[in-house]
């Protein structure tokens, strides 16, 4: 019988497709779990895998067309029997053969690895590595991979020992929560009667509508298969580019593309809306005898990649952030001198490997009294700007420069922390984000964050507010610099400037000014912190 197979929820809130690549034609055999295609969404590239064997009867798209989720991507022609009998126990060994979910011998099983839980409202995650390759043998407790949430590099350990049989992901795919990522062969629990399991889904048994039906859309599906790269009235384009024509009332189909094979990026959309043609679309023209055409060739060595994971998050927090929050900057500039002298003479006898005693805990915890003292500054507001929070917890993010991207972790109740706790937390937090590997629980319930630019080289910056929060600090390199004491005289400082950004909603220049010159006596005369400790 011909069987449709329906495109699948691919990702949170995603409603098409572009059809980058059929890895099959019409004809051809396939087995289960055999790729079919590959589909771009606005997250990632995704490929569609064959649920059940049969043979390609029909394909509904063409390469670059938009496939619509919950929508026929393919007719398939498969056995009655495959498709809508169970299999029965007295043929478990011939299903092994087609099935991951079944009994690998009498005392072996081979069970399917369902992706936890992985953080709070976690729905998918990406596939960053895979640690094991199919055939390998794993002990418990043993890493497996490494996923991408939106907020850290998580790796998934095995849960039992056993043989790796099948992968269900590929390196870059999103992997849903509480759906297979790998199947194990394990072995079986005593007592359990090997049984086979099929995963494919059922249709009605003896529907000659339904057969009719699928050579219906087989028929009208015709056209479409074999036509052009960009038939009438389509373009090739990703769904956020679609989108954009939509919100703009473009007729994409009228938008000269100048990607390869006529692709329309937004770009073309704007030079479309202007008047103007795209660059790699305009017709070639006789230059001058020894001039020479720049245009094109610089663009030969440009790459074009995704933006996912953490920097996708980052780019969507930040963008928000300045839409919706009125920043204001406030600098000053700091005398380090003691603190510095201090922490020097107290490291050699606190730091160890787990406790790396740098500014960054005295920054915190005088940070910390300060608010005590100001607690606007360690508030949040709600969407419409009609109440605001003020929170008990100190807890002050510091913004970490990953190989993943930018991660902010935060050491909590900083109030409650002598600094040597603090330089503890700030110790665990830093090792964790530099490999990727931070908890969600780190990077949740901030109320303040501290990003140290420094580090790097830089002096002064206009820092981008972590929502929801309303205050953030940048600070800068430690300088040693000349300066006049009550004396009059001339001598060296060590001297850095700082940098503010506050939610002007509910914070002004005043308190701002208060709050900073509050924090910089405590840090320019640590006596001061002491005394202020409770």
């Amino acid at each position: 019988m011909i069987k449709d197979f329906i495109l699948p929820d691919i990702g949170e809130g995603v409603v098409e497709c572009e059809l980058v690549e059929w890895l099959v034609a019409e004809g051809d055999t396939v087995a289960e779990d055999q790729p079919v295609c590959d589909v771009m969404t606005d997250k990632a590239l995704v490929q569609i895998p064959a649920p059940f064997p049969g043979v390609i009867s029909k394909l509904y798209y063409a390469k670059g067309e938009i496939a619509k989720v919950h929508e026929p991507l393919y007719a398939v022609e498969v056995d009655a029997a495959d498709s809508e009998a169970p299999v029965p126990a007295a043929s478990a060994d011939t299903a092994a053969s087609s099935s991951t979910n079944t009994t690998a011998s009498a005392d072996r099983q081979v069970e399917d690895f369902m992706l936890p839980d992985i953080g709070e409202g976690i729905v998918e995650c990406e596939l960053v590595e895979w640690l094991v390759a199919e055939g390998d043998t794993v002990v418990e407790d043993q890493p497996i991979c490494d996923v991408m949430t939106d907020k850290a590099l998580v790796q998934i350990p095995a849960m039992k020992a056993g043989k790796i049989v099948k992968l269900h992901y590929r390196k870059g795919q999103l992997a849903q929560v509480h759906q297979p990522l790998f199947a194990i062969e394990v072995a079986a629990e005593s007592g359990s009667a090997p049984v086979a399991q099929t995963a494919a889904a059922s249709a009605p048994s003896g529907s000659a509508s339904a057969v009719s039906q699928a050579q219906t859309q087989a028929q009208s599906g015709s056209q479409t298969a074999g036509s052009s790269m960009v038939p009438q009235g389509k373009a090739l384009a990703s769904p956020a580019v679609r989108r954009m024509a939509r919100s703009l009332d473009v007729d994409i189909a009228k938008v000269p593309g100048s990607g390869k094979n006529g692709r329309v990026y937004k770009e073309d959309i704007e030079r479309f809306l202007k008047g103007a043609t795209p660059q790699a679309q305009a017709q070639p023209q006789t230059l001058p005898q020894g001039q020479v055409q720049t245009g094109t060739a610089a663009t030969a060595n440009d790459r074009v990649e995704p933006i996912k994971g953490v920097r996708a998050v980052m780019a969507r927090m930040m963008t928000e952030s300045v839409s919706s929050i009125p920043h204001f900057t406030y600098c000053e500039e700091l005398d380090l001198t003691e603190l510095i002298a201090l922490r020097e003479a107290m490291k050699a006898k606190y730091s160890n490997d787990e406790l790396k005693l740098t500014m960054m805990p005295f920054f915190m915890k005088a940070m910390s009294l300060a608010l005590t003292e100001f607690p606007v500054i360690n508030s949040r507001v709600n969407a419409d700007c009609t109440e605001l929070t003020y929170l008990g917890r100190h807890n002050i993010g510091m913004a970490v420069d990953s190989k993943v991207g930018l991660l902010v972790p935060n050491v909590k109740d900083v109030q409650d922390k002598s600094i040597l706790d603090v330089a503890a937390e700030v110790t665990r937090l830093t090792q964790a984000a530099r490999s990727g590997r931070v908890a969600p629980a780190d990077l949740k319930d901030g109320s303040i964050s501290i990003s140290n630019i420094g580090a790097l080289g830089g002096t002064v910056a206009t820092p981008i507010i972590n929502k929801p929060e309303v205050a953030i600090v940048a600070l800068g390199k430690v300088q040693t610099l000349p300066r006049f004491n009550a004396k009059g005289k001339v001598e060296a400082r060590k001297l850095m400037q700082v940098s503010w950004s506050g939610d002007h909603r509910v914070i002004d220049g005043g308190t701002i000014a208060r709050f900073c010159n509050l924090w910089k006596q405590y840090l320019e005369q640590p006596q001061e912190m002491l005394l202020a400790m409770r």
